[in-house]
């Protein structure tokens, strides 16, 4: 199904959709969406980072508005620094449901994202950071995790595979939390109830603007309820294949910047960028602060 010409509103995952491997947006990516926005249309980041890793990133995009972070669980202002809407996940009941995980398969490493516009991320032993640019602290043991309160855990596993560890935690979680994964290495309980679709509907209400208006790119399972409450949605050629099943197209890879070739179709092509590979742009570096 061919997207729609006129959409209003733009939602992107940032790791494995909108950013490259390394951290890294295009120029072509960015030179599509200053053209889209041009345009009329309202870029949205909808990301499972929490706020605090994303400022900076924000500030280089050139967003002055809303983001959608923590997997939905954040609602952030940039321009006033704070947060519009947040949900916290009950520290007694992540306890409860990182026991009934560890019951099932065994050990896990856990991690957390503690709420706020500058919270920290908490690191137990044995724990490691799929995005090595983010920056955590190492705590001494997991009853350091719950010294404040948090927006998600992260969980990892020695041995299992990320779906296989989603599965488990799924099966014996129940209404404790929402188990998502968003990439790599990375499995994640939140407040039950919330996605990334949640956030993004509130977002795109204090807007104005509906669902059939969006246009919503991912790559991972995390991003199935944006895609589905979205009007058109587009799965990176890199993307897991459960959202694939569930997209209206799939663009090319994160790498080749697929968002990009997209925004082209729907606003046209900037200088040219369109008909050339991505590779031959050299890519704008974006800090990461704390």
């Amino acid at each position: 199904m061919a997207a729609p010409t006129d959409c209003s509103l733009i939602a992107t995952d940032l790791d494995g959709t909108l950013l490259r491997g390394d951290d890294t947006l295009s120029h072509r990516s960015l030179a599509a969406l200053a053209r889209a926005e041009r345009a009329g249309a309202r870029h949205l980041v909808v990301t499972g980072r929490p706020a605090p890793r994303v400022r900076s990133l924000l500030d280089d995009l050139g967003c002055t508005g809303l983001a959608v972070c923590g997997q939905g669980a954040q609602v952030y202002d940039a321009a006033a620094h704070r947060m519009l809407w947040s949900v916290r996940l009950d520290r007694e009941l992540a306890e409860n449901a990182l026991g009934k995980i560890e019951a099932e398969v065994g050990e896990v490493y856990a991690a957390v994202d503690q709420d706020g516009v500058d919270g920290l991320t908490l690191i137990e032993p044995g724990y490691r950071m799929p995005h090595p640019t983010l920056p955590a602290v190492p705590v001494d043991r997991r009853d350091d995790l719950w010294a404040r309160p948090i927006s998600k855990v992260l969980l990892r596993h020695p041995e299992l595979s990320d779906d296989a560890l989603t599965a488990a935690a799924r099966s014996v979680v129940g209404s404790l939390a929402t188990v998502t994964m968003s990439g790599p290495g990375t499995v994640e309980l939140q407040p039950c109830g919330v996605t990334k679709a949640t956030g993004l509907a509130l977002a795109a209400e204090h807007l104005g603007l509906r669902p059939e208006d969006t246009i919503a790119f991912g790559d991972m399972p995390n991003d199935i309820p944006m895609l589905r409450w979205a009007g058109h949605g587009v799965a990176m050629a890199n993307a897991h294949p459960e959202l694939k099943a569930v997209a209206d197209e799939v663009t090319l890879s994160n790498e080749d910047d697929g968002v990009a070739v997209v925004l082209e179709r729907l606003f046209g092509q900037t200088a040219g960028l369109g008909r050339q590979r991505s590779a031959q742009y050299a890519p704008k570096t974006l800090s990461i602060e704390p």
